[in-house]
């Protein structure tokens, strides 16, 4: 035993292990901690969850025991495995019809092993990273099945609302409504009505009491409103019975006909598939609203999900439960209660678990006609008024029509099948359809082609363009998304042609109803402008004559000209005058374009503006580099940004001005006149005038521009501290001393900002917030400053914490 045993001077004479300076510590082992925002998350996701489920396996005909299993193996299972954080699985409304329709042909036993096989597929899918052909499904076809899902569901617990029994299709439930409504169960009617009632009217109670209130779930207020009341006036109903868990029927070997088996398998995949994916997409866009979560919790991993929800179906059919996928309702109120991760998933699973082993004789006084009368108000909001209004506007109310009727007359997958097919249809259908006409204006011809420009149309566009004489001036307006090869090269041949023999062409036109104006083809002089090269040092020239340098080839833009110079150290008169030429030529180019392409789309805006005066919400001072475009980096207007440009974004100090107040006086005019709400220090890499700071030598020549750099010379000596650390960029150590003095002046400036009166005053009162800002121009990255680890740190847009440089 002893020997087993190292002695002290057994570890005193090993050598000790000695990390190198700069190498990390050791990673402590990480301890298992739940945020309370998750706690409270998934308490309320439990309540909405438990009522939820019961109704759906109430719906589907399926053990009600089997609708808890479901709930508790989403949590727990798909919550652990998914790859979507927040989205919360369980027993959908969306399988309802579905599921319904396997009990009753094939038994509860053999439909849990289809939900085994249906995961199986999932998990098989996943692996094959198949997970966004999901989404290439039109959205009018999944709002269309949804609708039909919810007319089936409604229509069936219409009659558990009344007292009576559903049949097994909607047709029949429907025939058989009328001799329902003459043996209507008034205990049953009561019940039912109030619980609709309350699920109506509780998100409605105004006021403080009414805020407080709401934070109880909508879903276990109606439901237990009904069940205390049924329970105090002794009514006589049907209520949830619960079997003992040891007659809990589990998975069997699926019996039936193999080409069934095989179409309920796939039908269960599709319908879970899709709808855990595009929930997995829709509360990505809810979180992405929700800054303070969106920092802490990720986006979406489709691939997993689906392995997930293959995992949570193989545990949930092979236990007896129903077949689960993402459900929005509880998904969406998790996200609203601010949970941070996928803890609050689980936990909720582990309550479910929980209830239905110790609140049995609780659960078991709940109405049926409550939870009917739950899942028919469920299946009434799933026919949403907000799609049926997308999709009229998208003109696709004919693939929702016909996906819905197909549902509710046929089932699911011949439903979605008939809207697959519709959808493919009217794509052609619009592809295939073009309207062109001509008409003469005066002494100007005008062509218009609306619909997309194909093969198809290219003999009319053709015979439409012959009709234009030789010499005309033609204006033609392609109003259309899409042109290809066939029709270009018509296209093109004939503008050449035109334009060789004395006549104009003027292409303009929008794609689509975006308002972005499509592609030009080939002029003469073969140039391929698109609409981005006038940012491109690009400009449509003969090839014969001075030409641009390529970018790369280029100084940066606020340093040293590049000037071409003669031998006597002179630029050249005819480079000069060449340049010049083609400066002007470019101008009016641009010109040009702008009045015949933007103005039109920017006028009222700008009409507006000049009515309103201006209103900017922040003052961007940045750097007068010509390769930094304001207004493309922040995805900004006209009308966002008070901007203000010198060279290497400096900010002189109050007093140290020395007559040129330039910079102070639009700070000031920004915080007292404009009133913006904050103002932002822009930096970027390869910066010139950082590079002439470093590389300046004291004395010599006090030119105008080493004259403003002095102002900043506090950056210089600010990086040059040997006690302060150096700035940070998204966790890295700067390339360079430049980028390192670059990312110090930003921090720098920021401080004088701070010390002008106006600036001051303004983040005294809080109405102003100040913001660093570095473009690293290379990787076209954005970058923010935060204040983490008591250093500066220039982060990726989005992965900061705290946006807002402290004060």
């Amino acid at each position: 035993m002893s020997a087993c045993v190292p002695t002290r001077a057994a570890d005193s004479s090993r050598p000790k292990r000695i990390h190198k300076p700069h190498s990390p510590p050791p990673t402590p082992p990480r301890r298992f901690r739940i945020a309370g925002a998750d706690l409270s998350a998934s308490i309320a996701v439990f309540l909405i969850a438990l009522p939820l489920s019961l109704g759906i396996a109430l719906a589907t005909g399926a053990p009600l025991q089997s609708g808890l299993v479901a709930a508790a193996v989403g949590g727990i299972v798909a919550g652990r495995l998914g790859g979507s954080p927040l989205q919360v699985s369980g027993p959908a409304a969306g399988l309802t019809v579905v599921t319904a329709d396997l009990i009753h042909r094939y038994g509860w036993r053999t439909t849990c092993a289809i939900t085994v096989l249906a995961g199986v597929a999932q998990v098989g899918l996943g692996c094959l990273r198949v997970a966004r052909t999901a989404l290439a499904v039109s959205p009018a076809i999944v709002h269309g099945m949804l609708a039909g899902i919810g007319v089936t569901i409604a229509v069936a617990q219409l009659h558990i609302v009344l007292g009576g029994t559903p049949q097994s299709s909607v047709l029949e439930n429907l025939s058989a409504l009328p001799a329902q409504l003459a043996n209507v169960h008034p205990g049953a009617v009561s019940m039912s009505a109030l619980t609709l009632t309350l699920l109506f009217a509780w998100p409605r109670i105004p006021g403080r009491v009414g805020h407080v209130l709401r934070t109880v779930p909508t879903a276990l207020v109606a439901v237990a409103g009904a069940t205390v009341t049924a329970s105090l006036t002794g009514l006589v109903l049907p209520k949830v019975d619960l079997p003992s868990w040891s007659s809990h029927a589990l998975a069997g070997l699926p019996e039936g006909p193999v080409l069934g088996i095989a179409a309920a398998v796939l039908t269960i995949t599709l319908v879970c598939s899709v709808q855990s994916l595009l929930g997995a997409v829709a509360v990505d866009k809810m979180v992405a609203g929700r800054p303070a979560q969106q920092t802490r919790v990720g986006r979406s991993d489709l691939d997993r999900e689906l392995l997930g929800q293959g995992a949570g179906n193989v545990v949930s059919g092979a236990l007896g439960g129903l077949p689960l996928a993402g459900v929005a309702v509880r998904s969406s109120a998790n996200v609203q209660a601010g949970a941070v991760s996928r803890n609050s998933t689980m936990l909720h699973g582990v309550f479910v678990v929980v209830a239905a082993l110790l609140m049995v004789p609780i659960l078991e006084l709940i109405p049926l006609a409550s939870l009917a009368a739950l899942v028919m108000a469920v299946g009434i909001q799933m026919v949403s008024l907000h799609h049926i209004r997308t999709v009229t506007r998208h003109r696709e109310v004919l693939v929702y029509v016909v996906t819905t009727l197909g549902v509710v007359c046929l089932g699911v997958l011949e439903g979605v099948a008939l809207g697959v097919a519709v959808a493919v249809a009217v794509a052609l259908h619009r592809l295939a359809r073009t309207r062109i006409t001509h008409e003469e204006r005066g002494a100007v011809h005008h062509v218009q082609v609306r619909g997309q420009l194909t093969f198809l149309a290219v003999p009319r566009l053709s015979r439409a363009l012959h009709l234009v004489p030789q010499g005309a001036d033609v204006v033609l307006e392609l109003d259309g998304s899409f042109m290809d090869h066939a029709a270009y090269e018509s296209l093109q041949d004939w503008q050449n042609s035109h334009v060789a023999r004395g006549g104009t062409v003027e292409l303009t036109g929008r794609s689509g109803r975006t308002g972005t104006r499509i592609a030009e083809p080939e002029g003469p002089s073969h140039c391929r402008c698109r609409p981005w090269t006038p940012w491109r040092n690009h400009h449509c020239e003969p090839s014969a004559g001075p030409q641009p340098a390529p970018p790369g080839e280029r100084s940066g833009g606020e340093g040293p000209a590049d000037a071409s110079e003669g031998p006597d150290g002179a630029a050249g008169s005819a480079g000069r005058d060449g340049r010049s030429g083609q400066s002007a030529h470019q101008l009016a180019r641009g010109i040009s374009a702008f009045q015949r392409n933007t103005a039109p789309l920017v006028r009222g805006e700008l009409a507006r503006l000049a009515r309103e005066g201006q209103r900017p919400s922040q003052l961007f001072l940045t750097c007068a580099d010509s390769r930094l475009v304001t207004s493309m980096i922040t995805s900004s207007g006209p009308g966002d940004l008070f901007v203000v440009r010198n060279v290497g974004n400096l900010v002189p100090r109050p007093g140290e001005e020395s007559g040129d107040d330039s910079v102070a006086a639009a700070i000031e005019y920004a915080v007292d006149v404009l009133h913006v709400r904050s103002i932002t220090v822009c930096g970027h890499s390869g910066c010139g005038a950082m590079q002439a700071l470093m590389n300046s030598e004291p004395g010599g020549a006090q030119t105008p521009l080493k004259r403003w750099l002095r102002h900043g010379l506090p950056s210089l000596e600010r990086m040059t501290v040997k006690n302060r650390p150096w700035a940070r960029l998204a966790g890295r150590a700067p390339a360079d001393a430049v980028e390192q003095l670059c990312l110090t002046n930003v921090v720098q400036q920021l401080e004088h900002l701070r010390a002008h009166e106006s600036v001051a005053r303004a983040l005294r009162e809080g109405a102003l917030e100040l913001h660093g800002m570095y473009f690293h121009v290379g990787e076209a990255q954005a970058y923010l400053l935060v204040e983490r680890d008591g250093g500066e740190l220039f982060d990726h847009v989005g992965a900061a914490e705290d946006l807002r440089h402290p004060a």
